[in-house]
């Protein structure tokens, strides 16, 4: 093996086991990609050895940052960011729950399906995984405990349901792929709808056949029957949401915006809807824009770090290692995929779907491409996959969340317990996504027509 090509699997390795340091992993990547850099300046001046990387290669960095900053795709993921926060203060989700509670309230495991309802709304609207967390165990987590619900089944259904927000449009990790893959937003927010809702409706499934098999686990409530004036408060309680996704996604998917037109939309719409519910101040739109500024500065940071740290590692040859690695296998091209979306798996229990984003999605992206698989079906599987990184430990962010605004008597092994069979939940809807590709594919096709 040549140098070079130990330098690419070294400077892997340095960033797997520097991410365990919780030292800020935008300084580890940039920082590696300098000290790799001039590791190999040494090795080719001091002993003779052509390895092509030095500071004239190192410093393309700043174009293709350049790129990125310029890039106006971008621009909606601080919109959307914007969206989130805002509508995560605006109130809409405690009338939904006082709502769909009572709708839903007389079937076994009804607070829990309303938490996924609400959670699959809240992800349209906001995908902010911590704010959806958050969020959903303030309002579900203590009405299912007060209601005598098994408090695994509680806290896994908050854990999972609000993780979709990163999948369902509009979604920020979509826009980050779409920039990685140089693809289209639009598609891959109209390939990821019917995989949001797959997931969603497992969830629903799993929590009605929890409540046949285990009553007294997922009781019904005392809520009584449906009358004209909860329909009327339900319809009153949904039509701000639904206005605002009808307005953020249907521009788009109608051609009528682009993504970071709609995204200002959103943003606007948010403001617009918490301001008629009474709950925008100064000190709200204050709290709003710093933590906006905060969270699109951190994407930013691990953005520019992922660059530099890209570019040195394919340099070295680490995309043509990973490749050679892949076609290597003794499968066929479904073979390979499966390794690829196994290994994504794996890294998911370590890191953050920030980092498998912007590092190993653009590596075996190409090999996907010459195996010939629909960049957006592909893609869109590659999104799905990294769900379970936001429940699998110990880096699962989404545990950590709800541990945070818990009650008394949820502990983290309690939550773990709880989120195991979502994750085999995300698992089976990834298989399904596998082998049909129309629930991806579909929608994409007849908005533009094809065949």
């Amino acid at each position: 093996m040549a140098v070079n090509e130990l330098l690419a699997i070294g400077m892997f390795i340095s960033f797997m086991t520097l991410v365990f340091t919780g030292f800020p992993v935008a300084w580890i990547l940039g920082g590696l990609s300098v000290i790799f850099t001039a590791l190999a300046i040494v090795l080719e001046v001091d002993f003779n050895v052509a390895i092509g990387v030095d500071w004239d290669y190192t410093s393309l960095s700043v174009d293709r940052i350049w790129n990125v900053m310029e890039n106006w795709v971008m621009v909606a993921l601080p919109m959307f960011i914007f969206m989130g926060l805002m509508l995560d203060r605006s109130g809409i989700a405690k009338a939904l729950m006082t709502n769909f509670s009572q709708l839903f309230g007389g079937i076994r495991g009804g607070l829990a399906i309303t938490v996924t309802i609400i959670g699959l709304l809240l992800a349209a609207t906001t995908g902010i995984i911590g704010a959806s967390v958050v969020l959903l165990a303030l309002l579900g987590l203590p009405a299912m405990l007060g209601q005598g619900y098994d408090k695994s089944l509680a806290s896994g259904t908050v854990c999972a349901v609000g993780t979709l927000g990163i999948l369902i449009p509009p979604s920020i990790m979509l826009v980050l792929m779409a920039d990685r893959m140089s693809m289209s937003v639009g598609d891959l927010f109209l390939g990821a709808v019917f995989p949001g809702l797959l997931l969603g409706s497992l969830y629903i499934l799993y929590i009605l056949v929890y409540g046949w098999l285990k009553p007294e686990s997922a009781p019904a409530s005392s809520s009584g029957a449906a009358s004209w004036s909860l329909v009327i408060g339900l319809f009153r309680a949904i039509v701000p949401p639904a206005f605002l996704i009808l307005a953020v996604l249907g521009s788009i998917f109608f051609g009528v915006a682009t993504p970071t037109e709609a995204a200002g939309v959103g943003a606007a719409g948010a403001m617009l809807l918490a301001w008629m519910n009474n709950t925008l101040n100064f000190e709200v739109l204050k709290e709003v824009l710093y933590e906006t500024t905060k969270t699109t500065a951190f994407i930013f940071a691990v953005l520019l770090g992922a660059t530099a740290f890209s570019l040195v590692l394919r340099g070295l040859g680490g995309d043509e290692i990973i490749e050679r690695t892949l076609f290597g296998l003794p499968f066929g091209a479904n073979g390979i995929l499966i390794c690829i979306l196994l290994a994504t798996f794996v890294l998911g229990f370590f890191l953050d779907w920030i980092e498998l984003t912007l590092i190993i999605l653009p590596l075996v992206s190409p090999v996907v491409m010459n195996l010939g698989f629909d960049p957006v079906w592909f893609t869109i599987l590659f999104a799905v996959c990294l769900q379970t990184s936001f429940l699998t430990p110990p880096v699962g962010f989404a545990i950590f969340y709800l541990k945070g605004v818990a009650p008394e008597g949820i502990d983290v092994q309690t939550i773990y317990h709880g989120v195991l069979p979502f994750i085999a939940l995300q698992l089976l809807g990834l298989l399904i996504i596998f082998n049909w590709q129309q629930v991806v594919t579909w929608l994409p096709a007849q908005a533009y027509g094809q065949n």
